[in-house]
């Protein structure tokens, strides 16, 4: 069973084509390619592929095709309008646009745990278990601050934990990394191998424009271009023999960054 088929998707605003075509499967947690990148340069449509398979199409952008988020058809469908199934849990590049700058940190990620029938304190418990599972040193201190008093990597890893405080089949995760440093983006990516694509855990859409860090984390990698899938392929044979001009230049990208990890495949851990 697959956690996401996305099929022939295309978008297109003030008559200009956006997406053209857009093809692609994560499937179920424990097969491979459980988690998948798409990469691709700013401007070449992995964001508006994610939005779709969210329910966060921008105001006047027209989408058709088919998305299918545990077997349910959701494109086109806002987010708040869909089955509990159809809903992916997200973590986005920018922590501020997601939490609450006036509400504690404990008490965001308890809200969808007592919204899915959780009392108040069990509730809180299980945040500060999340908040703890995500590699904060102390998850209680954590819960009574308001993010503004968090690092960025810290309010990140908040945002880890309340994606994952909403279950689902898929979790999408759409430049987690980009404004995080080196050590930082580490610790994210370890997280969401540890989180993701396992027996019993959500399968993983990573959204990204480095495919150096993708490699860390992804067994699977669909390369995007000027709004169409350009090249697919396992992580490893992409870093060996990319076939698209796309590829290769995200590859020789890649081999250029110096990085605390070394480049290569993801694979069990």
């Amino acid at each position: 069973m697959e956690v996401l088929r996305v099929r022939a998707l295309t978008a297109a605003a003030a008559g200009r084509e956006l997406l053209r075509g857009v093809d692609l499967v994560v499937p179920e947690a424990g097969a491979p390619g459980a988690r998948t990148a798409v990469v691709g340069a700013s401007g070449s449509g992995k964001s508006l592929t994610a939005g779709a398979v969210l329910g966060r199409v921008p105001r006047g952008v027209q989408v058709a095709g088919s998305v299918r988020v545990g077997g349910q058809e959701v494109l086109g469908v806002p987010a708040s309008r869909r089955a509990r199934d159809g809903r992916p849990s997200a973590v986005g590049q920018d922590p501020s646009r997601a939490l609450h700058p006036l509400v504690g940190v404990g008490a965001q990620v308890a809200a969808p745990l007592r919204a899915l029938g959780a009392g108040r304190r069990a509730a809180l418990a299980e945040a500060l278990d999340l908040l703890a599972a995500v590699g904060l040193s102390d998850p209680a201190t954590a819960a009574a601050a308001r993010p503004a008093e968090l690092s960025g990597g810290q309010r990140q890893r908040v945002c880890l934990a309340l994606a994952l405080a909403r279950p689902g089949p898929l979790l999408v995760a759409d430049e987690p990394t980009t404004a995080l440093d080196v050590v930082t983006q580490a610790g994210v990516v370890e997280l969401l191998r540890e989180r993701t694509g396992g027996p019993g855990q959500p399968g993983l859409l990573f959204i990204t424009h480095d495919l150096a860090v993708a490699a860390q984390l992804c067994e699977r990698v669909v390369v995007v271009a000027h709004g169409r899938v350009v090249e697919e392929a396992d992580t490893a044979a992409l870093l060996a023999d990319p076939t698209s001009p796309a590829g290769r230049a995200l590859v020789a990208s890649a081999r250029r960054a110096e990085r605390a990890l070394p480049i290569g495949a993801a694979g069990p851990r």
